[in-house]
């Protein structure tokens, strides 16, 4: 956590946001409104958050005690190669063994792939894979736990290629493996674990993801967010009648019935995945973040939490960072005040029931290009206009 301290006497105000994203990490962000309240007269704390996707591993490193940052060489969705960061943790409360803090983007995000190479019938998650293993690698003696963040992926093999680099065969009719990539999964006959490793057996996964929506149908993973991974209409229906097939073979030779878990969606499938290969727990990425962090301790004494993030709507009660950092400000009997990028004011009814403020930067800006052109200077200001009404209302 990042102290700003002036010499005032107010009680700190903390500030906790999510990503703006597409412009500011959670920590620019935080970064930005501390400066604005410190200009004010006001001190301030700045709390890194993730809410299960992008951003993760920052949050939990940053802020937990004795955390060691592990490069591990992983493929990329096109099978590129490269290396993704994650996080060996002490385990709390005095536990034996580490806790590797792995994201899903780190190998499979969507970041990773240029616009115009996005093709999820061929994009996998054998980087997922990779990186399991390497934290494998990296604490062998016993007690790992795995906590991986899942969201912002430019995949939707249902956790295919992670399996695969697992040590899963993955076989057609004829006793091939499958190729990587989504569409594939079509012509899966046979799922073979009997080479999977053997170590995973012994640790616990818990998979953080901000979404609810099952693998298959109209709420599932490729219809829902296909389109924004290059997938055209003619592709969603191939890609999600694969997911459906792929959770048919899991459901007849793992014995586990994926489909319509809430979050098997999650990163193009790879909740699935996880919960079929892994058997993984699926939560909510903010509270196991908030969790983590002690932020009930953090808030105590506090005399105001800000958070925010880069669209305010009905989504953002969804499990999304800021609702959940405004149930704990709540539960504290604290004020939380909430700053979207946009708002969209439809949803101002349910929103005010959260928050007890809402602001928008782009309306404080003048617009949403000159929010989004220089978002750090327009929530530093916002904040430094705003602090004593805020603290006062």
């Amino acid at each position: 956590m990042n102290d700003i301290d002036t010499h005032s006497s107010t009680a700190p105000i903390i500030v906790a946001c999510a990503t703006f994203k597409g412009t500011l990490s959670s920590k620019a962000a935080g970064e930005s409104i501390a400066r604005g309240l410190q200009a004010a007269g006001l001190s301030s704390k700045v709390v890194v958050l993730a809410d299960g996707g992008e951003g993760l591993v920052e949050a939990l490193a940053c802020q937990v005690k004795g955390a060691l940052m592990v490069g591990a060489p992983c493929r990329s969705p096109l099978q590129t190669p490269r290396t993704a960061i994650f996080a060996m943790l002490p385990q709390s409360g005095g536990r034996h063994g580490k806790l590797a803090v792995i994201e899903s983007a780190a190998s499979s995000g969507l970041s990773l792939v240029p616009e115009s190479e996005r093709d999820p019938k061929i994009t996998t998650t054998l980087g997922v894979g990779d990186q399991i293993l390497a934290a494998l690698e990296q604490h062998s003696e016993g007690g790992l736990q795995i906590l991986l963040g899942l969201g912002g992926s430019a995949t939707n093999d249902g956790g295919a290629g992670m399996a695969q680099a697992l040590g899963a065969q993955l076989l057609d009719c004829n006793g091939n493996e499958l190729l990587p990539g989504g569409a594939y999964l079509k012509e899966l006959a046979r799922i073979d674990i009997s080479n999977f490793d053997p170590r995973l057996k012994n640790v616990p996964v818990t998979v953080a993801c901000d979404v609810r929506n099952p693998l298959c149908g109209a709420a599932g993973a490729t219809y829902i967010f296909g389109k924004q991974k290059g997938a055209t209409p003619d592709d969603q229906k191939i890609l999600d009648e694969a997911l459906a097939h792929f959770a048919e073979i899991i459901k007849r030779d793992l014995g586990k019935d994926v489909a319509n878990i809430p979050g098997a969606g999650a990163a193009g499938g790879l909740g699935a995945g996880c919960l079929a290969f892994l058997d993984a727990k699926l939560k909510p990425g903010i509270e196991l973040v908030l969790d983590a962090i002690d932020f009930d301790a953090t808030i105590a004494g506090a005399s105001l939490v800000i958070t925010g993030e880069g669209g305010l709507d009905d989504q953002t009660l969804m499990g999304k960072a800021p609702a959940g950092v405004a149930a704990h400000a709540t539960r504290a009997g604290l004020r939380c005040i909430c700053i979207g990028g946009g708002i969209d004011h439809e949803h101002d009814m349910l929103l005010k029931r959260v928050f007890s403020r809402l602001e928008s930067l782009s309306e404080f800006a003048g617009s949403t290009e000159a929010a989004m052109h220089e978002p750090g200077r327009w929530l530093e200001n916002l904040a430094k206009a705003k602090a004593r009404e805020w603290l006062q209302a």
